[in-house]
């Protein structure tokens, strides 16, 4: 059996979603027009006016509707830029640390394969950041893997050219894990980037 032309882009349509396969595409298509189409015109609604009221902002590249509010004088003045890969990331850490420094988002990492390069990642945008001279300090918060291992070290001499210091999150093993499952990468890093206990005072 074949389904109609437009129950087939609708399909395809949801296709594109992350994490969603034939099946799952199938399986919204018919709830949405079966027993949600309220639900549904309020997502063509809610998606037309996203795409139409949000945009990117040029200094952190964060999506944002109007003027970003991650970008203000008050946090310039730490002298910190957290650098991530995705706007996801970059909540993450907004909502988890106490980090309040401006951020940098490069939406992906170096993949030439994918023809993603330094232009796709906005490298001339964060030179220009860096070149204001009111970053001392370049925090790199980017996903382990061989990609951004490689987009990590572009920045860093990037940053160090503009005068300003590197640091890294730490990564390691994850609490509640067990050493003898760790991969070796994780494990790698987790060795070399080790820190030591603070002292106690006298």
């Amino acid at each position: 059996m074949s389904y109609s032309p437009r129950l087939m882009q609708l399909i395809d349509a949801l296709r594109r979603l992350p994490g969603v396969g034939p099946k799952s595409a199938q399986r919204m298509a018919f709830h949405l027009l079966t027993r949600d189409r309220g639900g549904a015109e309020a997502l063509v609604n809610t998606l037309g006016g996203a795409l139409t009221g949000i945009g990117r902002c040029e200094s952190s590249r964060m999506l944002c509707e109007g003027e970003c509010g991650l970008c203000h004088e008050r946090r310039a003045a730490t002298g910190q830029l957290c650098v991530v890969e995705q706007p996801s990331d970059l909540m993450a850490v907004e909502r988890s640390t106490d980090f309040r420094g401006r951020y940098f988002v490069l939406m992906g990492h170096l993949s030439p394969l994918d023809g993603i390069g330094p232009d796709e990642l906005g490298f001339d945008r964060l030179e220009v950041l860096l070149r204001e001279g009111w970053v001392r300090e370049v925090i790199l918060a980017l996903n382990p893997s061989v990609e951004a291992e490689a987009t990590a070290h572009l920045i860093e001499q990037m940053a160090k050219a503009a005068g300003a210091t590197v640091t890294r999150i730490a990564q390691g093993v994850p609490m509640g894990g067990e050493i003898e499952y760790v991969d070796g990468g994780t494990l790698a890093h987790a060795f070399l980037r080790r820190q030591g206990s603070p002292q106690p005072e006298s």
